[in-house]
């Protein structure tokens, strides 16, 4: 076990199998610390991909759905890979850094990742791909307080844009911070070399702890990103196209050719899309996935759910656009529980409205 895991046992932390911490023996006050001020997260279960050579930028775009073709040095963009229909298989935060274009990938799919990326290398390409996972630790703040916690970093910080990055220094270790979409507050990730991770750890939990950080795992998180209505996990699959589940701001409609452009433009130029992702309230409280019925027709399905403490319960549906207008019940299977849309969840285009409007 290393050094990072038996800390993080010290600390009170019950590990995942991929050795993530769930929570550190009270869930109740790590959700409560991300609202009121901040909570430091392990993330390394998301994958860290280099992407290196004079032609990494354009290997990316012509991949996915955003324009990173003239990506700035130290700057970011998320951005999503399709296959031919248009249907999820990756999405990235991908930073273009001195060393080579830094590509955060969703958790466990580092090296999946990595081997997409590599097999569409094609011959005279100069890019290479490295999987920088295992070699490296990452850490996020989020909450409240995480911006004011980034800032005892380093002041500078403040002028740092979203989807920034830039190079700090923490307990003598060199480190990448960068600033990600936020889920409650700010929302920073830091990563360093693996063997620094618990010295680097304990530096941002004593900057922190005087505005209230405190260490929290995976459960908490989930609860934030689901409550928030941002994608993940089943989301985040080959079950849907980006525009359905609320990632219109990751997509280009001004770039060249990628894979499933044809079907995302073709929905962006007639302005129409079959389904979206929702917020919606459960009469009690029901795993996902699970269908979603409406007068006993299947019309999606409930995608992320989740009981926070308090007995609060947060989910996520992606249903076809004719249901999502708010206070429109839903059904399950066997009449267990309803499900009540209160809002659409990320971004989405912004013809939907117009679109619920005409079916």
């Amino acid at each position: 076990m290393s050094d990072l895991l038996h800390y993080q046992r010290r600390l009170g932390a019950h590990l995942a199998p991929d050795g993530i911490p769930l929570d550190y023996g009270d869930l109740p006050a790590e959700y409560a610390a991300a609202d009121q001020a901040a909570i430091l997260l392990d993330r390394s279960h998301e994958g860290r991909i280099l992407l290196s050579g004079d032609d990494r930028l354009n290997l990316v775009n012509r991949m996915s759905t955003n324009d990173l073709s003239a990506l700035a040095l130290n700057d970011g963009r998320a951005t999503l890979f399709t296959d031919a229909n248009a249907r999820i298989l990756f999405r990235a935060e991908c930073f273009e850094r001195p060393e080579g274009l830094l590509l955060i990938s969703q958790p466990g799919q580092g090296q999946a990742l990595a081997s997409f990326l590599g097999h569409n290398i094609f011959f005279g390409d100069k890019a290479t791909v490295s999987d920088q996972s295992a070699a490296t630790a990452q850490f996020a703040l989020h909450g409240a307080r995480a911006d004011e916690i980034a800032l005892a970093l380093d002041s500078s910080l403040k002028d740092l844009p979203a989807l920034g990055s830039c190079d700090v220094t923490l307990a003598d270790c060199p480190a990448i911070l960068t600033r990600r979409k936020p889920l409650c507050g700010g929302h920073w990730s830091l990563i360093c070399a693996a063997e620094a991770a618990t010295a680097v750890h304990e530096r941002l939990l004593e900057v922190g702890r005087p505005l209230g950080l405190q260490p929290a795992g995976s459960l908490a998180y989930n609860i934030l990103r689901i409550r928030s209505g941002f994608p993940g996990g089943a989301e985040l699959s080959s079950d849907y196209i980006p525009l359905e589940v609320g990632l219109w701001d990751e997509i280009s409609f001004s770039k060249g050719c990628y894979t499933g452009q044809e079907i995302i433009a073709r929905m962006e130029s007639r302005e129409r899309v079959a389904k979206a992702m929702v917020k919606v309230e459960l009469t009690a409280f029901a795993p996902a996935p699970a269908p979603l019925f409406h007068a006993g027709r299947r019309v999606g399905a409930l995608t992320s759910s989740v009981e926070a403490p308090g007995s609060q319960v947060f989910a996520l549906a992606v249903i076809k656009v004719a249901c999502c207008k708010a206070g429109a019940l839903l059904d399950f299977e066997q009449g267990q529980a309803q499900a009540r849309v209160v809002d659409f969840a990320g971004v989405n285009p912004p013809f939907i409205q117009q679109a619920l409007g005409r079916v």
